[in-house]
């Protein structure tokens, strides 16, 4: 057993054991967290905008980066004892599926746990899933403009012995190739319903 299927069987155990436990504390849709998103003058929640992060590689990575291009964005952070894991796993499970149309957009993974997510920590954990995710990190400014910029919600929530956990924004943002709302993947609907809507995005048949 390769040590990429033995961590999915312990995600997964996790998720099976804890049920529902941490879709509350850990995972939030757009609409559920604190305020709402801006609405622009045609009735179009503003989200997503300029940022400037650092890539899990070490290497400068801002929104520039992704004109031309449709992108999927995530938040969560590698201490998600399930949430997280689980989407990525997913994503990396259907690119595979997608095959050459996954080349017809970007995946960005944005961490909310600056503090303790470096970019060593990323690199490694990024080796579990498509080495085409990118994962992004920020100093705590640039994590809060780049959350406030997609309307998304982070929030440490303390835990005993002086550990914490984050409250955080679920479901996978889908922009469109101008950057735009696109809508959301949720890792929740039928796998038909998510390939059709990345499909979509990427430009191909549903």
């Amino acid at each position: 057993m390769t040590g990429l299927k033995l961590f999915r069987l312990i995600v997964w155990g996790a998720v099976a054991v804890a049920g529902g436990l941490f879709l509350g504390l850990s995972g939030l849709m757009p609409g559920q967290q604190r305020g709402q998103p801006a609405i622009t003058s045609a009735g179009i929640a503003a989200i997503g905008g300029p940022f400037k992060l650092t890539s899990h590689n070490g290497e400068p990575f801002d929104n520039a980066r992704l004109a031309g291009k449709p992108y999927l964005a995530f938040f969560g952070f590698t201490h998600c004892p399930d949430i997280c894991p689980t989407t990525l796993f997913e994503l990396t499970e259907l690119m595979t599926e997608l095959g050459a149309a996954t080349d017809r957009f970007n995946v960005i993974f944005i961490t909310v746990d600056p503090e303790r997510d470096t970019q060593e920590l990323l690199a490694g954990y990024m080796t579990s899933f498509d080495e085409r995710i990118v994962a992004l990190r920020g100093t705590q400014e640039e994590t809060d403009a780049v959350v406030k910029a997609f309307a998304a919600f982070a929030r440490k929530v303390p835990l005993e012995g002086g550990q914490y956990t984050m409250d955080h924004t679920a479901g996978v943002y889908l922009m469109d190739a101008e950057g735009k709302f696109a809508g959301m993947l949720d890792m929740h609907e039928p796998r038909k319903t998510r390939l059709q809507k990345l499909r979509r995005l990427a430009g191909g048949n549903t």
